[in-house]
């Protein structure tokens, strides 16, 4: 694992936090996850807009420059094929309940090897079940982001490991598809892309945008809507899509099969395409 605090690379046993952080006390934090490929990170600027963003929105102190030169002294550390790097924000240590100073803010950036789903993993598809408990956001009155508190995610996820599966699916009360655990949702009807609708809920996924811009490109029409349980059971196909996984056709929900097509495979190739470019770009700015 390589580790950044604060823009100091250390070592993993010197990582050290104290005990009235925030994000120990309270999950009062702001993450993303991101995707390298050997030194080079992918949609980079899109996921420190989402991070920036929502530091503004509650307040947090975030040092966008600091923290994009301690990414890129990352990326040129990155000796793996694939690498999974995690980005936190903290305010700092808490005396009661008020708010910490700026200075005692802190970011961490840890990269570790990735393993990203084969081609045979890819083909056979992922087995997912619907989770028991529900979806909350204790800050939905604010727009999208990705915060530490992330207990509804976590325990479906270990949900669905324990019960064989390989990702959770969200419901609401009306039986509509919200998301999954750790990705987002779409599903081929009728020649046409449908996908859950962003809310309060719904995360809008930078991997998801870039899909609807892929499904754009190759003509697909791009439909976000609700997206019944019994739909989606029945539509052409399905996937996930998160920043790691890129795209991950599903098998199954509840043991029940999930209709396989080709959909997928060309919006995958048009999305490596468009990540490609990006990469490009976002290099040649080093």
């Amino acid at each position: 694992m390589i580790v950044c605090l604060n823009g100091t690379f250390i070592s993993h046993e010197d990582a050290r936090l104290p005990i009235n952080d925030g994000g120990f006390l309270f999950g009062d934090t702001l993450f993303e996850t991101l995707k390298a490929h050997e030194e080079k990170i992918l949609l980079l600027p899109q996921h420190l807009d989402r991070l920036e963003q929502s530091a503004k929105l509650l307040n947090f102190p975030c040092d966008r420059q600091k923290i994009e030169s301690s990414l890129r002294q990352m990326a040129a550390a990155l000796k793996y094929p694939t690498s999974r790097i995690r980005l936190t924000l903290s305010r700092g240590g808490f005396q009661g309940l008020s708010w910490p100073t700026t200075e005692q803010s802190w970011f961490l950036i840890t990269a570790v090897e990735y393993q990203e789903p084969t081609d045979a993993e890819r083909q056979a598809g992922a087995a997912c079940i619907i989770t028991p408990n529900q979806r909350i956001n204790p800050v939905s009155h604010l727009p999208q982001m990705k915060r530490g508190n992330y207990a509804d995610c976590l325990y479906a996820a270990n949900y669905a490991r324990q019960s064989g599966a390989r990702e959770a699916l969200f419901i609401d009360h009306n039986q509509n598809i919200l998301e999954a655990s750790t990705s987002n949702l779409f599903a081929i009807i009728d020649d046409k892309l449908i996908t859950p609708p962003t809310g309060t809920l719904v995360l809008d996924g930078i991997i998801r945008r870039q899909v609807i811009a892929a499904a754009a490109e190759l003509g697909i029409l791009v439909i976000k809507r609700e997206l019944s349980l019994t739909e989606l059971l029945q539509a052409q196909e399905a996937f996930l899509t998160n920043s790691l996984i890129d795209i991950l056709p599903i098998l199954s929900i509840d043991g029940q099969t999930v209709s396989r097509g080709d959909y997928w495979k060309s919006i995958l190739k048009t999305l490596w395409i468009r990540i490609d470019l990006d990469l490009t770009n976002w290099h040649g700015t080093i």
